[in-house]
């Protein structure tokens, strides 16, 4: 006997619980998205239950169904198009009021429905009542009180819902004003099968004047509702909230308390993730590589064979594997602040700001993280709700300036600019701040014309969020971004592979497929004062990550020179050892670097070759120097970033953005090129 599935949709105001309610049901076998065709972020997960199989879709969290904003729409196009079997409404009981409005609205679709009043222990503690069995006899609908941190209630949550699939009970009528009623039973008569939802679309589609008597008529029915069930015996449980508010959100302190807790997120997470990191890339590249080399090697495979395995199969897995611990890190963060309550408190302190450049408070925190990478930066970005700011958000991430570059603008402010090194590298930073609001101005005046989108930002209570759903979120975003991301890099990071080792046997860069691509590129280059084919060549695997270009050129630089390393001889046991050790360290490294005040991981070392210095120098001058800089800060990030970038606004957005980028960059280059040599020819 095939068992039943039934379809599950979750609906509800934002920051209601929806996400922890459904991750105690689910737990990790939840999974987050896109919603086909849009940006706004999808969580679904399929428990089996007895008999059943319950599919649950959590609809973006919304105030209600009126199809005006992105999420509005997906939420009623889901319920119209998708018919879920059940609607599951999460409340968030200590403000039920305003959430009776949303009800309201799905009550219409005559759907089975369960209402699941959340935070049932908060509701107690503020002295909001509810009279449950009268709000399940009004409505004809079960009530199931629950606490989704705790998972009190989830079971009979769950029970509650197979009984409404099984038994098929639809709400009972919402019923309006006479003059709604009538109208829309002269509608039904026409079309009799059609549920008070598609009626009351069908009138205000007649009738658009009509919008503000519906509206009301809702309003009223739900402040009845709210009259009829809801007792209040006092509010003493915001006293806390409210003053923590007249602190975090006040004009004088709000402002150094958010970059306070701003550092203490950068610094828990890439100090706490940079040694494991490290780790990742010696692991991979130190042992499982020269591991595979030896044992294909016993094998008899052909030599390319071997390579191709152990370079580019076994590193490009690695150069995957490395993302993790920082996305991981910094998105737990992330969504503990999301869950705890401050992040809609960063919206709300940061939106007159970032209103100048046509965005809202919400958007600061990816682009800031951009400073630290830009690959959690654009995924964190999934916090904004609104599809329009975050394509603004995720066009300017890529221009704020990550360590990565960081350790090329220091090689080469070394070798040309010793007499004012943190001059030029803050002029690199401002210059990418420069471009990134132009880009979102430019994007405004010609893709996205409209301003700002004006919205009601509710501050919903401080609270210690559910650690279990923090966790199960953290590592749904970390299988999505290798699933997604990952592939794309994987495979990318083979072809930036062959075009260095192609054709078999090549032992030269310069006769390699890249070089050949890095001798045509100086055509490309040489106006902006890159005029040879060592740097250019560089430029193809800097593409994977910024600073690889200074080892690419250290490789390419040693070869065309004639320079070969020695290469040490792979001995199992001691590169095991040695990799158990580096764990240990990593380990230890990752916990005392949060004792130091700043950020260890930002810190540039010093490893360059001074033989790499001295050929650079002959090739280079301080104005081309400064070009090929600016093109490294300018031009798309990296690989990583490409491929979040196209995970999150389509393969087609993130190639334009290339092309643009690059255009920008030469451009860009150019202009500084030209200047300096004038100023110092």
């Amino acid at each position: 006997m095939s068992k039943k599935k039934i379809k599950v949709a979750f609906a509800g105001n934002p920051n209601v619980g929806k996400t922890t309610l459904l991750n105690a049901i689910a737990g990790t076998s939840l999974k987050v998205g896109n919603w086909p065709g849009v940006t706004v972020e999808k969580r679904e997960a399929i428990v089996e239950v007895g008999d059943y199989i319950l599919h649950f879709v959590d609809l973006p969290g919304i105030y209600t169904l009126d199809p005006l904003s992105e999420d509005e729409k997906i939420a009623v196009k889901f319920l119209e198009e998708e018919k879920p079997d059940v609607i599951v409404n999460v409340i968030e009981t200590p403000s039920i009021e305003r959430a009776l409005l949303l009800t309201t609205e799905l009550l219409e679709f005559r759907i089975p429905t369960v209402i699941a009043l959340n935070m049932w222990d908060e509701a107690q503690k503020v002295g909001v009542e509810v009279d449950i069995k009268k709000l399940s006899e009004l409505l004809g609908v079960e009530v199931v009180t629950t606490v989704g941190k705790s998972g009190k209630g989830v079971k009979e949550l769950v029970e509650a819902v197979i009984r409404a699939f099984s038994e098929g009970k639809t709400p009972k009528e919402v019923r309006y004003s006479a003059e709604v009623e009538d109208l829309l039973k002269e509608l039904s008569q026409k079309n009799p099968t059609a549920t008070k939802h598609d009626l009351i679309k069908e009138l205000l589609r007649e009738k658009p004047d009509l919008y503000e008597k519906v509206r009301d008529d809702r309003f009223a029915f739900a402040h009845g509702l709210a009259k009829e069930v809801v007792r209040l015996r006092g509010d003493q449980g915001r006293d806390l909230t409210d003053a923590l508010d007249k602190i975090v959100l006040h004009p004088l302190f709000g402002i150094p308390i958010f970059i306070g807790i701003i550092y203490i997120t950068f610094k828990l997470a890439f100090d706490f993730s940079s040694p494991f990191v490290d780790w990742l890339d010696g692991f991979i590249n130190d042992f499982l590589s020269p591991l595979s080399l030896e044992v294909l090697k016993a094998l008899s495979f052909p030599e390319w064979f071997v390579r191709f395995f152990s370079e580019a199969l076994v590193g490009g897995v690695g150069f995957v594997i490395t993302f993790v611990p920082l996305i991981g890190s910094l998105y737990f963060l992330i969504t503990f602040l999301e869950m705890s309550g401050y992040i809609p408190r960063v919206a709300f302190l940061m939106d007159r700001f970032m209103h100048k450049i046509g965005l809202h408070g919400k958007s600061v925190i990816p682009l800031i993280l951009g400073f630290g990478c830009n690959v959690p930066a654009i995924v964190a970005t999934r916090t904004i709700e609104n599809p329009r700011d975050k394509l603004l958000v995720i066009a300017m991430i890529p221009f704020m300036s990550c360590p990565a570059r960081l350790v090329v603008f220091s090689f080469f402010v070394s070798i040309f600019f010793r007499e004012n090194p943190a001059l030029v590298i803050t002029a690199m930073y401002v210059i990418g701040i420069f471009i990134a609001v132009f880009t979102a101005l430019i994007l405004r005046k010609v893709l996205v014309k409209e301003g700002p989108l004006h919205f009601v930002m509710e501050l919903p209570p401080y609270r210690f969020p559910s650690m279990k759903t923090v966790f199960t979120i953290t590592w749904a975003h970390v299988k999505d971004f290798l699933y997604r991301a990952g592939t794309l890099i994987f495979g990318a990071s083979i072809v930036v592979w062959l075009l260095l080792n192609l054709p078999p046997g090549v032992k030269n860069p310069s006769e390699s497929i890249a070089g050949k691509i890095g001798k045509a590129l100086v055509h490309v280059f040489e106006p902006v004062g890159i005029d040879n084919w060592k740097a250019t060549t560089s430029l193809i695997p800097a593409f994977l990550a910024r600073e690889i270009a200074i080892s690419s050129m250290g490789t390419i630089y040693m070869s065309a020179e004639g320079i070969t390393e020695e290469v040490e001889e792979f001995n199992f046991k001691r590169a095991l050892f040695n990799q158990g050790v580096n764990l240990l360290n990593a380990t230890e490294d990752a916990f005392s670097s949060l004792l130091s005040l700043g950020i260890v991981s930002l810190e540039v070392e010093e490893e360059q070759e001074e033989d790499l210095k001295s050929l650079i120098a002959k090739d280079f001058n301080p104005a081309s120097a400064l070009s090929f800089m600016i093109f490294i800060l300018i031009y798309t990030s990296c690989l990583g970033t490409f491929a979040v970038m196209s995970r999150e606004i389509g393969l087609k957005g993130a190639i334009a953005f290339l092309g643009y980028s690059f255009a920008v960059a030469w451009i860009t280059a150019l202009i500084s090129y030209n200047l300096l040599s004038r100023l110092t020819g």
